[in-house]
C-alpha cells in the first residue's frame, strides 16, 4: 500500500512544472525552440516556422524563413544568459517542455519579441497567449514573414499543401505557383540537416505523421523526394516522425 502511495506522489511531482531554469549559454534549435542544459523548451504562446520551411518574400522569391527565424532568435539572445520558466511538458512536441523564456536584463519574453518582428505567429488558443496586438502590428507593417506569402507552420508540419496562404504579398491569381514554391518537389537540404522525412499513412499506426531515414539506412539513397529535412533524430521525433525500421541496429546476440 505504501509503495502504491509513493508511486502516486512521484507521478504527481513529475507532472508539476519545474523551477525556473537558467543557462549561461542557450542552444537555439529553431525559431521557437531553445536547449538549456539537458532541457529543451518550446517558447510558449507562439508558433515558429519549421527549420526547413520555405516562404516567399515581397519580390516573389523563395527564402529560407525557418532558418531566418532561428537566426533572429539567436540575435535576440546575443550570447546572454537565458531564463526559462518551466510550464510543464509540451503537449505537441515529444520530449520537450513549454517555457516562458527571457534574456538576462530583458523584461519582454523572447516569444513576444519574435512576434513583434514578424518571424513567428501568435497562438490564440494558448492559455498564456497574449501577443495578438503584436502580431496585428507586425502584419500591418509587413515585417518578417508578413512581408511576403507563407503557410502557417502548423500546416506546413502536417504537410497541408492546401493550407491557407498568409502574408501581404499573396496573390489569388498565382495560387498554384505559390504553393509549388512553398512545397517544392526537389526540397533542398538545409546545411547540416541530412535526415530525410516522408509523410506516410502507415506511420499513423504508431501515432506518427511520417517516417525519417538516416544516412546509414538502406532506404536512404532511394528516397529522392523527401517531404521534410531534420537536423537530429530528436527533432524528427519531436515533429511526429518515427525511424524507418531498416535503420534499427541488428539485434544483439547472446
Amino acid at each position: 500500500m505504501r509503495s502504491r502511495a509513493l508511486l502516486i506522489v512521484a507521478l504527481l511531482l513529475a507532472s508539476l512544472p519545474a523551477s525556473p531554469v537558467w543557462a549561461a549559454t542557450a542552444t537555439v534549435r529553431d525559431g521557437g525552440t531553445l536547449q538549456l542544459g539537458n532541457a529543451t523548451f518550446r517558447l510558449d504562446g507562439i508558433e515558429a516556422p519549421a527549420f526547413d520551411q520555405l516562404c516567399i518574400d515581397e519580390h516573389a522569391d523563395s527564402w529560407t524563413c525557418g532558418i531566418e527565424a532561428r537566426d533572429q532568435l539567436a540575435k535576440l539572445i546575443d550570447g546572454r544568459a537565458v531564463r526559462c520558466d518551466d510550464l510543464g511538458a509540451d503537449p505537441t512536441f515529444k520530449k520537450r517542455r513549454l517555457g516562458v523564456c527571457k534574456v538576462e536584463g530583458e523584461a519582454t519574453s523572447l516569444g513576444q519579441l519574435l512576434v513583434r518582428e514578424g518571424f513567428v505567429l501568435n497562438v490564440e488558443s494558448s492559455p498564456t497567449g497574449r501577443f495578438k496586438t503584436d502580431e496585428a502590428r507586425a502584419r500591418e507593417d509587413r515585417k518578417g514573414l508578413w512581408k511576403g506569402c507563407f503557410i502557417a507552420p502548423r500546416e506546413f508540419r502536417l504537410g497541408k499543401k492546401d493550407g491557407t496562404l498568409l502574408g501581404g504579398s499573396c496573390r489569388a491569381d498565382r495560387d498554384q505557383e505559390i504553393r509549388a514554391v512553398l512545397f517544392p518537389e526537389d526540397f533542398v537540404m538545409p546545411s547540416g540537416c541530412n535526415i530525410k522525412g516522408k509523410f506516410a499513412v502507415r506511420a499513423r499506426v504508431t501515432g506518427n505523421l511520417g517516417i525519417y531515414h538516416l544516412q546509414a539506412c538502406r532506404s536512404y539513397p532511394g528516397l529522392t523526394n523527401p517531404d521534410r529535412w531534420f537536423c537530429s533524430e530528436e527533432d524528427a521525433q519531436a515533429g511526429g516522425f518515427r525511424r524507418a525500421y531498416n535503420c534499427r541496429p541488428p539485434a544483439k546476440t547472446k
